[in-house]
């Protein structure tokens, strides 16, 4: 389970990134209940304030949402690709690899992953990551920016024709 950064800024947890914990701790709960072990790995960088937001993603999930399983935290990456590379050691023996954020982030990491170790791709497995009304107000904003950056992202530009 990767829970996926946002940009923080400051020493508190931002509401982007509590929705993300949220995401992760009712996805490992599922998986747990069905016998999974489960580690929740947190991924990001100080991207926009001076404490990683690994750390508040880490310290919210076990503090506030009460998880007590294995919680990792990787401190270094500044982007989505990076968060892909950068947990990649820390996913080693995993039956199973869910990328938890808001869904076309998520199918961003997803794509990231079976670009950058294909061998993986067939462990990757979606997220809990809708409710009914959850974010109601940023969901419409981040379905426009995801697919805006996913079509970005399979856009190959077609060669010049003279």
């Amino acid at each position: 389970m990767v829970v996926l950064g946002f940009g923080n800024r400051g020493a508190r947890i931002n509401s982007i990134n509590r929705w993300r914990a949220r995401i992760a701790v009712r996805t490992a709960h599922r998986a747990a209940s069905r016998g999974a072990a489960v580690t929740i790995i947190c991924s990001g960088g100080p991207v926009h304030g001076a404490t990683p937001e690994a750390d508040l993603l880490g310290a919210y999930i076990a503090r506030e949402l009460h998880w007590h399983g294995s919680v990792l935290v990787e401190r270094t990456s500044v982007s989505t690709w990076e968060n892909v590379r950068n947990v990649l050691p820390l996913i080693g023996g995993a039956q199973c690899v869910v990328f938890a954020s808001n869904g076309l982030h998520a199918e961003k990491a997803r794509n990231y992953l079976r670009r950058q170790r294909p061998d993986l791709a067939g462990l990757l497995a979606p997220a809990d990551d809708y409710r009914p009304g959850e974010m109601i107000a940023v969901k419409p904003i981040f379905a426009a920016v995801g697919l805006w950056k996913l079509r970005a992202m399979f856009h190959v530009e077609q060669p010049r024709r003279c």
